[in-house]
């Protein structure tokens, strides 16, 4: 069976590739237990990489790749309009991402009032359901117009209601500012932006000269305090400017001096965007299929060879976000998209991808919902035995590590949570409710 993909077909291989992304986060997220982890589910230490590594990249390739698919379909519309769907969108992310950081206890002080502190979380309940219903208002077709902007008016008075009581009675001075979908956030914002203005050969340019540029600044820039230029943790030019800007208590807290979602190593994931961009250019306006195919396979190759000739200079590194590692890490999802192609768009072999195009069908809803609900099973617990227990604790200890050796333990726990938001997935698409955030 073939499947031949025209320019206004939907790409099969976008949605199983994003949705592997989603199921490579969840489980490289969730262990049973961090001290019993395989080594492949864990980030590169420092320089190098492994297979975890390639998941957050391959995400933002994705999230790239959907920018010309989706907004192709607005040009037509005015930039003012289109511009808005962006800034609304891009500050809605970066805000789940403070309030995933700041959630369950929102840092609020001993000083607010009871009745006060019921009204906020109130508020919260009221902030996530309206953000739900506008999502799945927004995903369906035709959209129901009415109550996305019923509820997006719930979710801007509540949101309101939130930063008010948040003003006068929280402690911001340790809620983390950096991470995983404010990076998204940005990444996205801007590529979209860099399609509305630029062609994909000003697109190219860009993401190179953002390469080189982040080269240079790193491998040649004094850090202040009269620090030659250097690559490690701690006293790199990146981690001397988020201590700088964002102060030590808004920074990663396992380190507290750096930051793997930092800023000056979003100018490079931004070019993580652009190639996932380019991507989509090449597929969707290249007519012959075999063409298609080996063009992603041929780019990816040539990719990977260049990232290992740069990783001599300028290593490889997930934290530091490289330009070496850019690279490398959208070089091996060219390879896997255009395998991905091959299969689903071309051949029609979709059976095997459908559990992942589940997942891509509404992949930041499932990943965010997938942090709120982690960050709850630390947070529920109760006195058992003189002790505090958790329930992610109570559940780990009953029904995997009195089974199971501490490893495999720790991995059919991250499987476990897999398979249970796959599951919540499944039942949203197979009700068609397509949550858009």
């Amino acid at each position: 069976m073939t499947a031949t993909t025209t320019k206004n077909q939907r790409l099969i291989s976008l949605d199983i590739f994003r949705g592997m992304a989603i199921a490579g986060m969840i489980l490289v997220n969730n262990p049973g237990s961090w001290s019993t982890v395989y080594p492949p589910l864990l980030h590169a230490k420092w320089h190098g990489w492994t297979p975890t590594d390639w998941v957050f990249p391959f995400f933002l390739f994705a999230v790239g790749m959907a920018i010309p698919l989706a907004l192709g379909k607005r040009l037509g519309q005015p930039q003012g309009q289109i511009l808005r769907k962006i800034g609304i969108r891009s500050l809605l992310i970066f805000g789940l991402g403070l309030l995933l950081a700041a959630f369950p206890h929102f840092k609020l002080t001993a000083a607010v009032p009871s009745g006060l502190l019921l009204l906020h979380y109130v508020l919260v309940a009221v902030f996530v359901v309206s953000l739900f219903l506008r999502g799945v208002a927004l995903g369906q077709k035709p959209v129901k117009a009415t109550l996305a902007q019923r509820s997006w008016y719930l979710v801007l008075a509540s949101g309101a209601g939130i930063a008010l009581i948040g003003l006068i009675y929280a402690d911001y001075s340790t809620l983390r500012i950096p991470g995983v979908l404010q990076r998204i956030a940005i990444v996205y914002a801007i590529c979209a932006l860099l399609f509305l203005n630029t062609s994909w050969k000003g697109q190219l340019g860009i993401a190179v000269a953002l390469l080189l540029g982040y080269w240079g600044i790193m491998a040649l820039v004094p850090v202040p305090g009269g620090i030659a230029p250097n690559l490690e943790p701690e006293t790199n030019l990146g981690a001397w400017l988020d201590r700088t800007l964002l102060g030590t208590g808004h920074l990663w807290s396992q380190s507290k001096t750096w930051d793997p979602e930092g800023l000056l190593s979003t100018l490079p994931a931004i070019a993580t965007g652009i190639s996932g961009m380019l991507a989509t250019y090449w597929m969707k306006n290249e007519a012959d299929d075999l063409r298609r195919f080996l063009g992603l396979l041929g780019a990816g190759a040539v990719l990977i060879v260049l990232s290992e000739l740069w990783n001599l200079g300028f290593p490889i590194n997930k934290a530091l976000w490289t330009s070496s590692y850019v690279l490398h890490s959208s070089g091996v999802a060219l390879v896997f998209l255009s395998l991905i192609y091959w299969l689903a768009d071309v051949k029609g072999y979709t059976t095997w991808g459908k559990p992942f195009y589940v997942y891509g069908a509404n992949a930041l809803f499932v990943f965010v919902l997938s942090g709120f609900v982690a960050k709850l099973s630390y947070t529920i617990s109760w006195e058992a035995g003189g002790q505090a227990v958790t329930l992610k604790t109570w559940i780990y200890d009953t029904f995997y590590t009195s089974v199971l050796s501490p490893y495999n333990a720790s991995l059919a726990f991250a499987i476990t949570n897999v398979l249970f938001f796959w599951a919540l997935a499944w039942l949203l698409y197979r009700n068609r409710i397509y949550i858009k955030v």
